[in-house]
C-alpha cells in the first residue's frame, strides 16, 4: 500500500508491485495443474473419452482457451489493475454485470481451493494409509470423514493463510519452487512409465472411449477445459502488483496454458501406457495413478509421484488464495463489497481481511466431505465460462473504440463462441458433460447468496457515480469506461474530486 494513502484519509488503498515474470508464471502454471491432473486420468479422462480424445480434448480446450487469454491481454495492458474479470466486467457493462461476474468467480476459486486442499485427504490415503484417516466421524455422499483428516487439511489452510497474509514475496517465492518441482516430478513419472517393461503404444487402444462416438469423447473434455485451465486468469487478478510491463502477460498466459495442456497429456499417456489402460481401469484401484507409479518404480512409487502430486496440491492452494483475496480486495474497494474487505497491512501491503474471510471459508470446507465438494466443482465450469465470456465480450468493445491489435476482434469472438459453448455444454440436458442434479442445487444456492449480498449493498452501489467508481476501481479517471458514451468520459475533475464523494 502506498504511504499515506489509505480510504480512511481518502486515498485509494493499492497493493504493492513485487512480483516477476517468473513468479508470475509459476502462479498461473501451479493453480492450473493441481490435484485434478493427477486424479481425474483414472476416473474420467480415460474412461469417457480415452487416450486420444482426452489428448484431443486437451489441444483443443487449451488452443481455444488461448483466444480468451489474448482477450485478457488486451485488457491487462488497458487496465493493470487487481480484479480481472470482474474489473472488465465494470468497465464494459456497469456494476450489476460485474457484481454477477465477481460473484461467480469467488465461488470458481473458493471451490478450487477446497478440493486441492481434500485432495491432501485422497493423497495421505494412498501414501500413509492409518495415519491421517483415523477418529472417523461421519460419512457425506459415500466419503468418510476423519478428525485426522481434518487436522490436517486445517493446517494446511492455515499455512497458506499466514503465507498470504504475510506478503506476496514468501508466498511467490515458494510458489516458484513448487512449480519446478511439479513440472519435474511429471517428466520423471512419464520416464518411468515409458521405461517399464510392459509398456507400449499399444496399450493406448481403444483410442477412444467405446460406449461413446468420438467426438462426443473429445466434447465431454472440451466442455470442461474452463475448469480444468482456470489459473492462467489468475495472472489479471495480479496485475496491480507486477514489477514488469502488464503487456508481458500476454506471452505468460498463452505459455501458462502451453506448458498446463503437456502436463496434462503427459500425466494422462504415463498411467494409460503401461498397461492396457482398460485393463488397468478394470482393476478398480482407488488411485490409478498412484498404481502405475507403484508398477514404474515399486515400493517407492508412491513416494516419487507425491513430490508432483503434492506439488500440484500445494500450488493450486496457493495460487487461487492468492487470486480469491485480489478478487475480493477489488470488490471491496468498489464498494460491492463491505469495505472491511479493503484494508491492507501496513507492513506486509497484503489484504488482510481478504485474507482471513477466505481462510474461513477454506477452513469449512474439509466438513462437507470430498464427494459434495464435486458437485461443487462441476458447476463452478460454468462461472469460470461465464467470466471468460464477460472477458471477451468486454475486448471487443475496448477493440472497437480504443487503438488495440489488429487481431483483438475476431480473437475475441473465437474466445467468446467457445465460453458459450462450453457454458451450453455444461447447462444443456442430455449434453456429454451436463451437471447433475446435485450441481444445480449448489448453483441455485450460490445464485441466492450472491443475491442476498448484491441487494444489501444497493444502496451503496446507488450512490456511486461511473466517475467516482472509475477511479476507486481503476486507480485513474483517464482509463475509460466502455458502458458510458465516450463524450462523457472526458468531463473535467481530479482524483481526488472524484473519490471524495464516494466515501460520504
Amino acid at each position: 500500500m502506498h504511504e499515506n494513502d489509505s480510504p480512511a484519509d481518502g486515498g485509494r488503498a493499492e497493493l504493492k508491485k513485487t512480483m516477476s515474470p517468473a513468479e508470475v508464471w509459476a502462479l498461473a502454471v501451479g493453480a492450473i495443474i493441481g490435484w485434478g491432473c493427477f486424479v481425474l486420468p483414472g476416473t474420467r479422462f480415460l474412461p469417457e473419452a480415452g487416450p486420444l480424445g482426452s489428448i484431443l480434448a486437451f489441444v483443443i480446450g487449451g488452443g481455444l482457451l488461448c483466444f480468451v487469454a489474448l482477450s485478457y491481454s488486451t485488457l491487462v495492458k488497458a487496465y493493470p489493475v487487481a480484479g480481472g474479470a470482474f474489473t472488465y466486467a465494470y468497465v464494459g457493462f456497469g456494476k450489476a454485470w460485474a457484481f454477477i461476474c465477481g460473484w461467480a468467480l469467488i465461488l470458481g476459486y473458493l471451490c478450487v481451493i477446497a478440493a486441492n486442499g481434500t485432495a491432501l485427504a485422497l493423497l495421505s490415503r494412498a501414501l500413509l494409509p492409518g495415519v491421517f484417516d483415523v477418529g472417523y466421524l461421519y460419512t457425506v455422499a459415500g466419503w468418510d470423514v476423519y478428525a485426522g483428516e481434518l487436522a490436517m487439511m486445517t493446517a494446511s489452510f492455515l499455512f497458506f493463510g499466514y503465507m498470504n497474509y504475510r506478503g506476496m514475496d514468501f508466498a511467490s517465492s515458494l510458489q516458484l519452487i513448487l512449480a519446478f518441482a511439479l513440472v519435474a516430478g511429471v517428466l520423471i513419472l512419464t520416464v518411468g512409465s515409458f521405461s517399464t517393461g510392459t509398456a507400449g503404444l499399444d496399450n493406448l487402444f481403444p483410442l477412444f472411449a467405446e460406449d461413446r462416438p468420438w467426438w462426443a469423447c473429445i466434447v465431454s473434455i472440451v466442455a470442461i477445459t474452463p475448469w480444468l485451465f482456470v489459473g492462467f486468469d489468475t495472472i489479471p487478478q495480479t496485475a496491480e502488483e507486477f514489477d514488469f510491463p502488464p503487456e508481458k502477460s500476454r506471452r505468460l498466459m498463452i505459455n501458462s496454458i502451453v506448458c498446463g495442456a503437456s502436463l496434462y497429456a503427459l500425466v494422462l499417456i504415463s498411467v494409460a501406457v503401461i498397461i492396457p489402460y482398460k485393463d488397468l481401469l478394470g482393476q478398480n484401484h482407488t488411485w490409478a495413478t498412484g498404481a502405475v507409479a507403484d508398477m514404474a518404480f515399486g515400493r517407492f512409487g508412491g513416494l516419487i509421484l507425491a513430490v508432483p502430486v503434492l506439488a500440484g496440491i500445494l500450488t493450486g492452494m496457493n495460487g487461487f488464495f492468492m487470486a480469491t483475496t485480489r478478487l475480493l480486495f477489488s470488490m471491496g474497494r468498489g464498494k460491492f463489497l463491505h469495505p472491511w474487505f479493503l484494508k491492507v497491512h501496513p507492513k506486509y501491503g497484503t489484504p488482510t481481511n481478504a485474507v482471513l474471510f477466505t481462510l474461513a471459508l477454506t477452513l469449512i470446507a474439509p466438513w462437507f466431505g470430498r464427494s459434495a465438494l464435486n458437485w461443487i466443482v462441476d458447476m463452478s465450469a460454468m462461472g469460470t465460462a461465464l467470466a471468460y465470456l464477460s472477458t471477451c465480450m468486454v475486448a471487443y468493445k475496448y477493440a472497437g473504440r480504443y487503438e488495440a491489435p489488429w487481431w483483438s476482434k475476431p480473437v475475441a469472438v473465437v474466445g467468446a463462441a467457445t465460453s458459450v459453448a462450453c457454458f451450453l455444454l455444461l447447462a444443456v440436458p442430455g449434453s456429454p458433460a451436463a451437471i447433475g442434479f446435485e450441481s444445480w442445487v449448489m448453483l441455485l444456492v450460490w445464485v441466492a447468496l450472491g443475491s442476498a449480498f448484491y441487494f444489501s449493498r444497493a444502496r451503496e452501489l446507488a450512490a456511486v457515480t461511473p466517475r467516482q467508481m472509475q477511479y476507486m476501481l481503476l486507480g485513474t479517471t483517464d482509463r475509460p469506461l466502455l458502458f458510458v458514451p465516450e463524450e462523457e468520459t472526458d468531463e473535467e475533475g481530479t482524483f481526488e474530486e472524484a473519490f471524495e464523494p464516494a466515501q460520504k
